[in-house]
Order: structure tokens, then sequence, then C-alpha cells
């Protein structure tokens, strides 16, 4: 089965293709912006335009625009292909990543949240599993929340302490166990839109 990964959601942009667990192909650039722009080039100079038997995307938490220009194309290939799409989430993408590189047993994932806020998730490496539910922190709260564990993501700046700092990678998204790799396609944007319907 070919895998092809979209990660959007954060100012980096990347594809990868695996050839069951292999890695065929994979692309990573720090873009800030432009996503839109960049991603559907970086499909199609994968192997055979990074045709796939399915698709995982970051869902989120990260960039609003980020996330759903990752969502648009993963829902698009997957009609266009007939494929299945599913989605992870980039805290749980970067804390594999990190317990692959053996970083630390346990981690929080920090990630820039917007408004003076981090998005921030605990994990643990063995059993993989999150140790509690994703928060948009402010940066008192989040150091608070720390409890003794390796801060991980680009969210470190607004909590002045010393970390890894990292953004995800498509290339990284099977090391994932599967049922963190199994998430509907729909956005999570881990904190409450800031408009607000009329009363």
């Amino acid at each position: 089965m070919r895998t092809l990964v979209l990660d959007t959601a954060t100012a980096a942009c990347s594809v990868a293709l695996f050839d069951g667990e292999a890695s065929a192909a994979r692309l990573h650039e720090v873009v800030g912006r432009g996503h839109a722009e960049r991603l559907v080039p970086m499909i199609a100079a994968l192997p055979e335009g990074g045709r796939a038997d399915r698709v995982l995307v970051d869902v989120g938490p990260g960039s609003f625009t980020g996330i759903r220009v990752g969502l648009a194309a993963a829902r698009a290939l997957g009609l266009a292909w007939s494929i299945p799409v599913h989605g992870y989430s980039s805290t749980a993408l970067l804390a594999a990543g990190a317990f692959a590189n053996r970083i630390a047993d346990r981690l929080a994932v920090v990630l820039e949240g917007g408004h003076g806020e981090v998005f921030m998730q605990g994990f643990s490496a063995d059993p993989f599993a999150a140790e509690d539910a994703l928060a948009s922190l402010k940066p008192g709260a989040a150091r608070a929340a720390l409890a003794g564990r390796t801060p991980v993501g680009n969210g470190l700046r607004w909590l002045a302490t010393e970390g890894i700092d990292a953004l995800p990678d498509a290339a990284h998204a099977l090391l994932l166990p599967e049922a963190f790799r199994q998430l509907p396609p729909t956005p999570l944007y881990g904190r409450a839109p800031d408009a607000k319907l009329p009363a």
C-alpha cells in the first residue's frame, strides 16, 4: 500500500510518499506562509505525482489557513483517486519524531497558537500515549504544566525555557501508532474561533 502524507498545519510544508512502511520520497520546507502555492508543486515532484492508495493529513492544531490548505488538498486527492483520507495531529507527530530520536521518555509538545498562547499536549513513549488533552494556554500556565517533561516544538520562545525547537515533518507520519493516524479529516484548531455569532 502506498501512502501520501501532507503536512501544512504549521510554518513547515512537507510531503512524503511511503511504499508500505518504507519511505519512497520526501520534501520538507519551512515556508512560514504560502502553503497553498508550495503544496501542489511538492506533491507533483514526488514519484508518479504522489499517486497513492491512501492519504494522511495533519489536521492541526496550528495555523488556521495552513490546516485548511492541507485538508482541502487531501480531500480533493481522495475524491479524485477514490482512496481513503485520514488525519493525525501535529502534536502527536512531533512527539513520535522526538521519541524516535530518543530525546526523552516524556514530552510536552508546545506549538505557537496565536494571541500570545501556545498549544500544548503531553506524551509518553512506552507505550506511545497522550498524557493529557490538547490545550491552548498562556505561557505561564504552559510552563507550570510542563511537570518535568521535555518541551518540543516551535512554541518554546513563548515559554522562555530550554527544549527542542522543531516543526512537524510528513516523513515521520508512519512512526505514529495506527490509532493516532485514524483521525477524521476535519480541522483540529485547538481553541474556540475568534469570531462570535451574533446573539
